[in-house]
């Protein structure tokens, strides 16, 4: 089993290998990853390359970066989040995925359900955090990872997004001061979903 670089920590392997969540993680067939990371590119879409390629950009350069990914039932969101998953799994790199809803986490390779992924509390307010306590599993388990996968994000409330983002930038800061005044600490973020599947609300209104 290898271990993501983690030069931008101070995370060493062998707190890698005590930590059950990172080791959750890196139990993926990397060979396997590979060979459907080759498939999934030779069945790609012109667009759908073009989201996969900036992404990937973005991870390469560690220049981060939050990106949201539109597009109603069957235009491929699935196949890009399955696609960008192989590509970093397949080199040993931690790719965090998760959903807004249960059903929607079916469908995502590794997918769990954003509350609990994140420890996110279940009545966010605009000055809410995670439950996230500094260099516990959780933490070094987000510090280190390459990648987070968010689908079906509509649904949310913008606090549960505020949260995260304030929780991750004072995770980072210790390693990296800049880190506080970048979204999600200067990591990269993909949100994703469809606006078309969330009705109008109307205050007070009768149904």
């Amino acid at each position: 089993m290898s271990f993501p670089d983690v030069d931008d920590t101070q995370f060493t392997m062998e707190q890698a290998s005590q930590n059950k969540l990172i080791l959750d993680e890196l139990r993926y067939d990397r060979a396997l990853l590979a060979k459907q990371h080759k498939k999934f590119l030779s069945q790609i879409y012109t667009n759908q390359n073009h989201v996969y390629d900036k992404i990937i950009a973005a991870i390469t350069s560690n220049s981060g970066g939050v990106f949201f990914l539109y597009g109603y039932g069957g235009t491929g969101k699935i196949f890009v989040w399955k696609t960008l998953s192989a590509a970093l799994r397949s080199k040993g790199e931690i790719v965090l995925t998760v959903a807004s809803s249960g059903i929607a986490l079916l469908l995502l390779p590794g997918g769990r359900i954003a509350h609990f992924r994140f420890a996110i509390p279940l009545t966010p307010d605009e000055c809410a955090t995670c439950n996230i306590k500094q260099g516990n599993p959780l933490a070094r388990l987000i510090s280190i990872r390459k990648l987070i996968i968010w689908d079906e994000t509509p649904i949310m409330n913008r606090f549960c997004f505020e949260a995260l983002d304030r929780t991750i930038r004072d995770l980072l800061r210790h390693t990296n001061d800049a880190s506080l005044h970048l979204p999600f600490g200067g990591k990269t973020v993909v949100l994703g979903g469809n606006f078309r599947q969330i009705p109008p609300i109307i205050t007070k209104g009768s149904r």
